[in-house]
């Protein structure tokens, strides 16, 4: 009999709750207890309620590129983000590795989020 191998999921944004960021406007961390999985990542929320909206609508609350840096991402490089450095723009959450990554990408914001966007797709793409 074949021994399955079991799937790790990472946990996303280093828990903090995606869904926070928009109903509370803070970086919260989430609770183990409100898990959901998604896109081969362990999601936590504050919240039972908070965890259900996300479970219903992902790509509302989800940040962009995965929750990598936006800054990183226009260099179409991925880095690890610190959940505290955040922006919402037009009513998406995009998060950067330091306050220092945040204020290169905050100097043209639509311009950096049309190259991340680019470099993104080709992540996605395998490029």
């Amino acid at each position: 009999m074949a021994v399955e191998k079991s799937h790790i999921h990472t946990v996303a944004i280093k828990g903090y709750d995606p869904v926070a960021y928009f109903k509370v406007g803070k970086a919260l961390r989430g609770d183990g207890s409100f898990a959901f999985q998604w896109r081969d990542m362990t999601w936590y929320f504050l919240t039972k309620e908070n965890r259900d909206l996300f479970a219903t609508y992902p790509e509302k609350y989800a940040p962009q590129y995965d929750g990598y840096c936006a800054w990183a991402m226009t260099e179409a490089r991925k880095a690890e983000t610190d959940p505290k450095v955040w922006k919402i723009v037009d009513g998406k959450l995009y998060l950067n590795c330091s306050e220092a990554a945040y204020d290169k990408w905050s100097r043209d914001i639509p311009g950096n989020i049309k190259k991340a966007d680019t470099n993104w797709l080709k992540f996605l793409g395998g490029k």
